[in-house]
């Protein structure tokens, strides 16, 4: 497997306002997000503690799905029916998306884009690629989707923009486990024990409109949950349902500027340059740049 990422990052952002034709594959199939997310980046159990233990776990953000009219387990929730396990509401955690004034996918006008919080709009690179911190979902694209013969965001990118992006489409053999099925429960799709708590919170999930409260309240489920059951350690959730109320990393700032700034999604924005000011300067990890990229 080898892509071409120098001045593309499609997979980190939300480029479908700059296309003619653009892409709604995250919107298909039985379950569909019941946000609006593009390109929502699963973690597992110990990523997302690993997040909080860090300090950053401000950057985490759950995903609800609905589920459709025929599903055997859904629970409605703020007139949602939404996709259940046993009777609880079962959810991703990915990283947040904010609108950041980028110019992917070769364009050369920076726009407002949805973006992941971690991806510098100067350079388009991440600014945790290969920490500790690095999603193995992150660093395994497009591997997983090369295994299962699907389209990878490459692909979405050349047919759109004309760039040749995925330059060999040989799966990986050091790909990381795909966690399909059964063996995903506990360890990348979680379920919430009360989904009597979730009034309002399920609205604002479609909405996009979560609050810290929110993503506090699914991120400590999340780390709580026991591998391969429904099963949860309220100990642990008290504890990292705490950690992010308590959080205020350089993401919380950035978000909040960045989103007073935005114009709407695809509108001209200034200089990427800005980042600087706004997450740079808040302490926001650095990027190498390309040159440095062998």
């Amino acid at each position: 497997m080898e892509v071409d990422c120098e001045g593309c990052a499609g997979c980190c952002v939300d480029w479908r306002p700059l296309a003619d034709r653009p892409s709604d594959h995250e919107r298909r199939g039985p379950h569909e997000p019941l946000d609006d997310v593009y390109n929502l980046v699963p973690l597992t159990r110990a990523e997302v503690r690993r997040f909080c233990d860090d300090g950053v776990g401000d950057a985490l953000v759950p995903r609800l799905w609905t589920a459709p009219p025929d599903a055997d387990d859904a629970v409605v929730v703020d007139g949602h029916r939404v996709a259940a396990i046993g009777g609880q509401p079962a959810f991703f955690v990915g990283l947040r998306k904010t609108p950041k004034p980028v110019a992917p996918v070769g364009t050369d006008e920076t726009r407002w884009l949805r973006s992941c919080v971690f991806l510098d709009p100067q350079t388009l690179q991440c600014r945790i690629h290969g920490d500790d911190q690095y999603p193995s979902e992150c660093a395994d694209y497009p591997g997983h989707n090369l295994l299962l013969e699907r389209e990878t965001e490459c692909e979405r990118v050349e047919e759109a923009f004309g760039d040749d992006r995925l330059v060999d489409d040989e799966p990986p053999e050091s790909v990381g486990g795909l966690l399909l099925g059964p063996q995903a429960l506990g360890e990348k799709v979680f379920v919430h024990p009360e989904p009597g708590e979730l009034t309002g919170i399920a609205s604002r999930a479609a909405a996009g409109t979560l609050t810290r409260a929110d993503r506090a309240e699914f991120v400590g489920w999340a780390a709580a949950s026991a591998p391969g059951t429904t099963e949860h350690s309220e100990s642990h959730y008290e504890t990292y349902r705490e950690t992010v109320l308590s959080t205020e990393s350089w993401v919380t700032s950035a978000v909040e500027d960045w989103t007073a700034w935005a114009t709407g999604d695809g509108e001209t924005a200034p200089a990427a340059s800005v980042v600087e000011r706004v997450e740079d300067e808040a302490g926001a990890p650095g990027t190498p740049g390309w040159d440095a990229v062998e």
